[in-house]
């Protein structure tokens, strides 16, 4: 049962979202004895439905404006929901290499970037990394046996062999092979992305949330969205102004707040919070809240193949060809990409392929369902200072406060990276026997990054090596906005470890009264 604190209770650290980050940080603060409010906009969401209606009643529906090379009318898939966008995450889970840590350093001076590299290294993450893939349950490591095979993950995998990859597996999916924390084995139902039924997949809703309120430390308020982060004269966050289920205004006191609310509502919420101190928003005095926009570069390849497949059962992804990940500048372009296999969810699978025309091709195509082979392709996509979260300055979200203005053009290298990895798809699928093979970069993105980067200098970014933004010292960021460049793996394994070094070390801070 949840904990309650007064609102006055000015001793508690409030953590603004309950995904990845938030539900990560506010586990293992109660773990470490801090006390702990923890504000989720959604409500708790009901799995025991189908895809689309887990789809349509978790995903953020407030209002945005789109400029650039998004689908305006989608632009990014994100939760609003108790566990935020761990509920229908895909549970790849693979640990970022050596050199994304340091991009500006590998890949030079990029024209039209803003590449940076992080002020810390993977060895500074080692340790997380292993304690959050055996909290998470990563199969595959630390005793935990592989995801079991099925067609849509074996045929990637034959087929890249024959094309000479070499990294070819099963890769690692938080998803139990056995019972683990107090969770069943996988019963390989499918439709993963749909929410797991019966809590097979690790989520924040499942885990993390449920170790936060069993520590006795921890307060969960379900639709309570943030909408403003106060500050004291001294330039210190002091509470955060919440509007929650009735539509009322509260307000939280606060010793230290730790923002996790997605890379486009965190920086969206400092920017909401300006001040005659802060006339630019909170911690954005060097101008850099909601710049370097990063969504992971997104594709898909779908084979027709000559016989049914059922691409939709079992675990989602149970192939991975990692060949791709190295940089290699001799490719055309700097960075990395990883094909995963993932199953085509008709109800959501229209958002990530959207043809150019819907009509008979279309539908020719949909006839084929059973028959159809699958495989994603994340990207590492580049940082630009004008790929950036701000302000609408007309349209009004439901609280009458400016919703989030996305602006994102695709760098000439995401367009290269992408073009290759799509046509080395087509030639993997080719080589299995497929008959027809379809290739898209996706115009609604996903894993939002690097909109409150950590950097060394201030001028560079928004949050130090610990997510301790640079102006206000008692204000974290702890989702993907702190991610100071993007890489060919998706994020969250590395949200988590971030979250759980954060926890140990503001927990270390409020502790000693250092903040």
């Amino acid at each position: 049962m949840s904990k309650r604190f007064a609102l006055d209770d000015d001793r508690v650290a409030v953590v603004i979202g309950s995904g990845a980050g938030g539900g990560t940080l506010a586990a293992e603060l109660g773990a470490q004895g801090i006390d702990v409010v923890c504000l989720e906009a959604g409500a708790t969401p009901t799995l025991e439905q189908n895809v689309p209606a887990v789809y349509g009643r978790t995903r953020w529906r407030d209002p945005r404006t789109v400029e650039g090379d998004l689908n305006p009318d989608l632009p990014t898939l994100i939760a609003k929901a108790v566990g935020g966008t761990t509920v229908f995450w895909t549970a790849v889970t693979l640990r970022r290499q050596p050199h994304d840590f340091r991009s500006r350093t590998t890949y030079g001076a990029l024209p039209g970037t803003s590449l940076i590299d992080w002020p810390i290294g993977y060895e500074d993450l080692e340790a997380f990394y292993a304690e959050a893939e055996r909290r998470m349950g990563a199969s595959g490591l630390h005793g935990k046996p592989d995801v079991p095979d099925h067609n849509n993950g074996e045929i990637l995998k034959i087929g890249a062999r024959r094309c000479g990859y070499r990294q070819v597996s099963n890769g690692h999916l938080s998803v139990n092979t056995v019972p683990h924390d107090g969770r069943p084995q996988c019963r390989q139902m499918g439709f993963c992305t749909g929410g797991c039924v019966i809590g097979a997949k690790w989520t924040s809703l499942q885990a993390e949330i449920p170790r936060a309120l069993a520590s006795g430390r921890c307060e969960l308020r379900e639709q309570a969205q943030a909408v403003q982060i106060e500050h004291d004269a001294r330039g210190r966050a002091t509470g955060v102004v919440y509007v929650d289920a009735r539509g009322e205004r509260r307000r939280q006191r606060a010793r230290a707040i730790c923002v996790a609310a997605n890379g486009i509502e965190t920086p969206r919420l400092l920017l909401l919070s300006q001040s005659g101190r802060f006339p630019q928003g909170l911690a954005n005095g060097a101008g850099q809240v909601g710049r370097h926009w990063m969504t992971d570069l997104l594709g898909r390849v779908i084979a027709i193949m000559p016989g049914p497949v059922h691409n939709y059962r079992g675990t989602t992804n149970t192939g991975l060809v990692a060949d791709g990940m190295h940089h290699d500048p001799t490719r055309g372009f700097a960075g990395g990409f990883l094909y995963a296999s993932r199953g085509i969810h008709l109800p959501v699978w229209p958002n990530e392929w959207q043809p150019t025309e819907w009509g008979a091709d279309y539908s020719r195509m949909l006839e084929q369902y059973p028959n159809m082979a699958s495989a994603a392709v994340i990207g590492e996509d580049m940082p630009v200072a004008d790929n950036r979260i701000t302000l609408d300055a007309e349209i009004k979200d439901a609280h009458g406060l400016p919703v989030a203005h996305l602006a994102k053009r695709y760098h000439a290298n995401d367009l290269a990276l992408m073009d290759h990895a799509l046509k080395n798809g087509e030639q993997i699928y080719r080589a299995v026997g497929a008959t027809e093979v379809f290739t898209a970069m996706s115009r609604t993105v996903i894993h939002n990054l690097g909109t409150c980067r950590q950097s060394r200098d201030p001028a560079d970014g928004v949050c130090n090596a610990w997510g301790r933004t640079h102006e206000l010292p008692n204000l974290y960021i702890s989702d993907g906005s702190q991610f100071s460049t993007s890489a060919a793996v998706p994020p969250t394994l590395t949200i988590v470890s971030l979250a759980i070094r954060q926890a140990r070390h503001l927990a270390e801070q409020l502790k000693s009264n250092a903040i």
